[in-house]
């Protein structure tokens, strides 16, 4: 039987359009945007709120110190890149800095992909100018293109139906690697096949000798492997587009409860969270677990009006905090934080992202970061913790499967003038597939050490 949401419930969903909300597109016609969100509302859910159940029980269990968070995908997903070998690349990828996770540090591995939604992102300024023409600034595929052309940036609310249909096929694709056998973990040595030889691959290639041993041993004392021929990658993006997210929310049929059927999980940026914002207060009435990104300005205050805003009750797994401070804040920003939350007593999963924190631009112009920076503000990230005898309960990473050379460092020595040779992000610098494995080794120990 089914069960019907409350007229309460249904117009508390509609109250963020009376409050401020930040970073938004501006659309040219209002009635267009009315039509499609309307269409959307009629349009079959992305995912199933009893998917979201099982990962708020899994991101509780993270920080409960019980499993460690990996999230990682693209900075900004493009229509053009939605394709099978793109998508099992970054797939591939997660699985493995996974397997490195999980044999190396001995603790389950909740895997979260950046994927299937992240194609919108906030922007600082709402005009970009080039040789004296000044166009909208380009927001992500959901909102408009990247070309520098008027026909291209003007906000086109049919892009939203674009992102939705994109987003079906790559939780397809998802489904598919991850269910049909694609992610047995017997197949550690397929997924490196076709890379170059670098340091990298040579010491996941000893893992991976090391996991087939384990495999063989547990074959022989007649364990059954079926579990193993399949993984939960569950899907997230930052929850950007107010008119979106609002139509891709639904009733559970089984409680009448609100759920966003766009993600399983879903984040509020660093430029959105207002408590009193249009971002907190929709996210606040969906039953999904959700995100927060907090930078090094972030104050006591802030976080715990956060959680009363979005986890008053303070629920197991609804509410991860992401820090991004930079290398050079978190240890100085980050303990008086963890502090004040953990007097608290609410529980919190406490997620670092290193990447957004350490940007810059290189001698030859473009936008990057150094791989040892990030490393170092994880490292930072895991030595509060200790420190406090908190959980650091999980990672969030930009990265893609594709060797592309857009983050400085590593065991191929990208350096700036490696940059030019394939630097194809439209918004922020990735870690490539190599780079990826790199970080995975690292925290690993960093893990184990914890």
């Amino acid at each position: 039987m089914s069960i019907e949401a409350t007229d309460e419930v249904l117009t508390g969903l509609q109250n963020w359009r009376e409050l401020p909300a930040a970073h938004q597109p501006t659309w040219p016609d209002a009635g267009a945007v009315d039509a499609v969100t309307r269409e959307l509302r009629e349009w079959p859910p992305l995912v199933f709120a009893g998917e979201a159940d099982s990962l708020r029980d899994k991101l509780a269990a993270a920080a409960r110190g019980e499993a460690f968070v990996l999230q990682g995908g693209d900075c900004a997903e493009t229509f053009a890149e939605s394709t099978a070998d793109h998508i099992r690349n970054k797939i591939r990828t997660i699985l493995q800095m996974a397997a490195v996770l999980t044999y190396g540090a001995s603790v389950p591995i909740v895997k979260l992909g950046r994927m299937a939604g992240q194609y919108a992102k906030p922007r600082s300024s709402d005009l970009e100018t080039r040789d004296g023409v000044t166009l909208p600034v380009y927001r992500g595929d959901a909102v408009n293109g990247h070309a520098f052309t008027s026909g291209s940036r003007i906000p086109d609310p049919q892009r939203l139906l674009r992102a939705y249909h994109h987003s079906a096929t790559t939780i397809n694709l998802i489904r598919a690697f991850t269910q049909g056998g694609y992610a047995d973990l017997r197949l550690v040595h397929d997924w490196n096949r076709g890379f170059m030889s670098n340091p990298a691959y040579a010491r996941y290639e000893v893992l991976a000798a090391e996991i087939d041993r384990a495999m063989r041993f547990m074959d022989a004392a007649g364990v059954d492997f079926e579990a193993l021929r399949t993984v939960d990658l569950y899907t997230s993006h930052e929850a950007l587009l107010l008119e979106y997210e609002s139509a891709m929310t639904r009733i559970d049929s089984r409680t009448g409860l609100p759920y966003n059927t766009s993600a399983h999980f879903l984040w509020i940026g660093e430029r959105t969270r207002q408590a009193d914002g249009a971002h907190v207060d929709l996210l606040s009435r969906v039953r999904n677990p959700i995100g927060v990104k907090l930078g090094p300005t972030t104050t006591g205050d802030d976080a715990l009006t956060l959680m009363d805003k979005l986890d008053p009750d303070g629920e197991p797994g609804r509410l991860t905090f992401i820090t991004r401070m930079g290398a050079g804040k978190i240890r100085d920003n980050l303990p008086g934080l963890v502090e004040r939350v953990t007097a608290d007593g609410r529980p919190v999963t406490w997620v670092c992202d290193p990447m957004h924190g350490n940007t810059i631009t290189s001698p030859s112009g473009f936008k990057t970061r150094e791989l040892a920076t990030v490393l170092d503000e994880v490292r930072g990230f895991f030595e509060v913790h200790k420190a406090l005898g908190t959980v650091p309960g999980g990672l969030h990473v930009e990265l893609t499967g594709d060797d592309v050379t857009e983050v400085l460092g590593g065991s191929e020595e990208v350096d700036d003038a490696a940059l030019a040779r394939r630097y194809e992000t439209l918004v922020d610098p990735r870690l490539n597939h190599q780079q990826s494995l790199e970080m995975a080794f690292d925290v690993a120990e960093m893990l184990r050490g914890h």
